[in-house]
């Protein structure tokens, strides 16, 4: 009988690398057991010690054509990329094979595009953690697998204005930071300026520190200051645009994370429905997919978040020449549309969190809506809802990965269904 995990000795030793797992490291066997090594590419021989199913990774001892240097002084150390030393080619093609393996356990065969990458330092949104530490502040992402923060100094995946700010991030956080207390910067890049929202506040931060913070930030130029979901100051109204609309987004509100992968994804949405006159946006957010689908069809958005569909509603109350549009706060996990209600409508669009649309999706595949894209984050929960809308008479026409979370092991996917006849 071969030994536990365990009882797998923890010194170095050799290991010969199988193929890359799911969260991107890479996965080999030992004592009839998969363990995983970060940092590490299939067909490399490592040396690594330790013991239980992740390992430490001591050496590369025989390297794989495909590896790459990283671009960031900080990888290795910085839990925010685990995949800046794969080589853009394989890089693109383990993505797209992550929504192939989700598939295939779903029992589900489509065409499947290459995936589109989105450029480095093009994200306009991300949330950094802070915490003190001895008299200092440090600003930055997780060590992988840690609660220890890396203090950033540089970062090749944000936008430059965002890496700009990190020393004023750090000045703001010191006013609201307690001894052991750790908080959540979220910065988005905006046409206003940069929009900071913070939450993870203890309860003893006086009233008098998080108005010094507000303050602060104010000063250093960020356009707005929110803190656990309520606007403290605002110098200019955070905005992005959604075609020839404007959106305000409120604080901490959803955003794709890159401008570039909204904008492919909003292109592959609108030729896949584009001679739909009466479409749904379902989980809507503040509008992103409704106010472009608004210039040439009637929409009917739905989302759960209030202020994100007030938000919806004051973009289209200042727009021009957009369809009717229909917004309502809705919770489509307990409350979906349905299937009735559905097919009075020519294509629906959705893009639900991560935990996906099962309530709707079920709807959906008893339906005779004869067009929908599903915009997803979540490759499982994809496969699982698709597995239900193809057993209810939809075809996959094609799935197209968007890697807009670059050099991480999150990959997006814009997938076209139709109705069969």
């Amino acid at each position: 009988m071969p030994p536990s995990q365990d009882q797998v000795a923890s010194g170095a030793r050799s290991l010969t690398i199988d193929h890359l797992g799911a969260q991107g490291d890479g996965r080999a066997q030992e004592a009839g057991a998969w363990i995983s090594v970060a940092l590490t590419l299939p067909g490399e021989t490592v040396r690594v010690d330790g013991a239980g199913d992740r390992l430490r990774l001591l050496e590369v001892t025989s390297a794989s054509p495909d590896r790459a240097a990283p671009v960031c002084r900080h990888f290795g150390a910085c839990g925010g990329c685990s995949l800046q030393h794969l080589a853009p080619a394989p890089y693109a093609a383990f993505k797209r094979d992550l929504i192939l393996r989700a598939l295939k356990a779903r029992g589900l065969e489509a065409d499947v595009a290459e995936t589109w990458v989105t450029p480095s330092g093009s994200r306009r949104r991300a949330t950094f953690a802070a915490k003190r530490a001895g008299k200092q502040g440090v600003v930055g992402f997780h060590a992988r697998r840690s609660h220890d923060l890396v203090a950033l100094t540089d970062c090749a995946v944000v936008r430059p204005a965002i890496l700009a700010a990190l020393p004023r991030l750090k000045e703001t956080a010191g006013h609201v930071l307690g001894s052991k207390d750790e908080i959540s910067l979220l910065v988005t890049e905006t046409d206003a300026g940069l929009d900071l929202h913070i939450t993870g506040l203890a309860k003893d931060v006086k009233a008098l520190a998080r108005a010094e913070a507000a303050s602060a930030a104010l000063r250093a130029g960020f356009a707005r200051v929110s803190i656990e979901g309520a606007d403290v100051l605002t110098e200019r109204p955070p905005s992005v645009q959604a075609g020839t609309a404007t959106i305000y987004p409120p604080p901490g509100s959803f955003l794709q994370a890159s401008a570039e992968a909204e904008a492919e994804m909003e292109r592959i949405v609108r030729e896949h429905l584009k001679f739909a006159s009466r479409v749904a946006d379902l989980f809507s957010g503040c509008g992103t997919f409704a106010l472009r689908l608004a210039a040439e069809s009637s929409v009917l958005a739905a989302e759960g978040n209030a202020a994100a569909i007030e938000a919806l509603k004051a973009s289209v109350r200042g727009a021009h020449g957009l369809k009717p549009v229909t917004a309502e706060v809705r919770d489509l996990f307990r409350n979906p549309y349905g299937a009735a209600e559905l097919s009075r409508l020519d294509g629906v669009v959705l893009d639900p969190p991560r935990a996906g649309a099962a309530a709707q999706v079920a709807e959906l595949a008893k339906s005779r809506v004869p067009r929908i894209a599903y915009v997803s984050c979540d490759p499982a929960t994809l496969a699982r809802d698709l597995r239900t809308l193809v057993d209810g008479g939809y075809r996959i026409l094609r799935i197209h990965p968007v890697d807009q979370f670059l050099w991480s092991a999150h990959v997006e996917a814009v997938v076209l269904l139709e109705r069969t006849p």
